[in-house]
């Protein structure tokens, strides 16, 4: 059973990993300030955006790894 438990929370840090490499960054450099970008429509649509889910995706994957963290910590302290 803790083999088990670590090879989802290996998957889970590898998911987890490549979500946040594929996340774009927050500030979009001093252009993005000038231009007004807060203002466009793509600023407007961000919700429904790809980034939108991968951040949403991201912190889903956060809690389960810190689950699953807890859960093998209290599996190897049982002696399971």
């Amino acid at each position: 059973m803790v083999l088990f438990v670590t090879i989802l929370q290996l998957f889970t840090a590898l998911a987890l990993i490549l979500i946040v490499l594929f996340q774009s960054g927050k500030s979009q450099g001093l252009s993005g300030t000038i231009g007004g970008i807060a203002d466009s429509y793509m600023a407007k649509s961000k919700a429904r955006s790809l980034d939108a889910k991968l951040a949403k995706s991201t912190k889903w994957l956060g809690a389960v790894f810190v689950v699953l963290t807890l859960v093998l910590n209290c599996m190897v302290a049982a002696g399971l």
